[in-house]
């Protein structure tokens, strides 16, 4: 194993046994997504609480919580610690980049932070999905944010809770 493989394995590991962002809330004003991976077991779930308006709105806060395999939470811990505080604009960027590395396409290795120690999952297909599933779920977020934002104008329920098998 080389000193590169190495350490992004200790990062992967550090994210693992210390999850950052670990901590679900009974709050209705955060957006909560649940997505489950039956292919290994993996069932996580995401909430994030959004501020602002349009292209200046931010992931306020975001957290997670579930049960899987290490690369699935690893990653989890990752992306929330990564993103949190940074505009819409900022995430959208951030998840198009995630998504690029995962299938070994070019990308920006400075929007990731850590995420960049599961660059290497592209090798294992299987896994792909395990590093992606927290990325998924905080994309149906912001879409699920965008679109709580045309629901609240038109006068309808704006409380969001999406539970999707992937």
């Amino acid at each position: 194993m080389t000193e590169d493989e190495q350490l992004m394995k200790e990062v992967i590991m550090d994210h693992y046994e210390h999850p950052r962002h670990n901590v679900l809330l009974n709050n209705p004003e955060y957006i909560t997504v649940r997505l489950k991976n039956p292919s290994c077991g993996d069932d996580l779930t995401v909430q994030c609480e959004f501020s602002g308006r349009g292209d200046t709105a931010e992931l306020a806060d975001i957290r997670q919580k579930g049960s899987g395999c290490s690369i699935c939470l690893a990653s989890a811990s990752m992306m929330a610690e990564q993103l949190e505080g940074h505009d819409i604009k900022f995430v959208k960027t951030a998840l198009a980049n995630f998504s690029h590395m995962l299938q070994a396409d070019p990308y920006n290795p400075e929007v990731l932070g850590d995420a960049q120690a599961l660059k290497g999952i592209s090798r294992v297909l299987p896994r792909i999905k395990c590093a992606n599933l927290a990325w998924q779920a905080l994309a149906h977020a912001v879409s699920a944010y965008e679109n709580k934002k045309s629901a609240a104008q038109q006068g309808q329920p704006t409380a969001i809770d999406l539970e999707v098998n992937e």
